[in-house]
């Protein structure tokens, strides 16, 4: 289901696998130098979201950085990048150095992006995640930069198409 709250759109998920299935609608339409911003609770499925735009990448055995901070998963479209910043301080996060997988053409998807003193303002695609009941999901997508409206406006059009199917 669809909500548009402009310049937000919002959509809910009823199970993993419907989370699942929208990481790869949202996979099939990212383009290499995207940032993906992810906000939540643990638990929320912020990583169940990635494994779906890994899957649609090409990417296999997507899984969460918890305690890595960085997993990367090259695919023949684009490298997808997957950090946690969940277990740094904010000044850590300067440390991994995420700026430079953009200069690479990475997809970088960020979760806990509110430990990251200076995320890139264009180019990104945030979404808030929301748990509602033990398997219900509330997407909050904000797009910042011409590329990352184009995305969501794709997005809307294909998750509309859906639902009309």
């Amino acid at each position: 289901m669809i909500e548009k709250n402009a310049p937000n759109t919002t959509c809910r998920t009823s199970s993993e696998e419907d989370t699942l299935r929208l990481g790869r609608l949202l996979g099939r339409l990212l383009v290499p130098g995207m940032t993906v911003l992810l906000y939540g609770d643990l638990g929320t499925g912020k990583t169940v979201l990635v494994r779906g735009v890994g899957e649609a990448l090409g990417a296999t055995r997507v899984r969460s950085p918890s305690f890595t901070l960085v997993n990367e998963y090259r695919t023949s479209r684009a490298e997808l990048v997957h950090a946690d910043l969940y277990r740094l301080e904010p000044g850590g996060v300067e440390e991994l150095s995420l700026e430079e997988y953009l200069s690479n053409g990475c997809v970088l998807f960020v979760e806990w992006p509110e430990r990251w003193d200076a995320p890139p303002r264009d180019e990104v695609l945030k979404i808030e995640i929301t748990a509602e009941g033990e398997t219900g999901r509330k997407f909050s997508f904000s797009p910042s930069g011409v590329g990352a409206d184009r995305i969501l406006e794709r997005l809307k059009a294909e998750m509309k198409e859906m639902e009309n199917s």
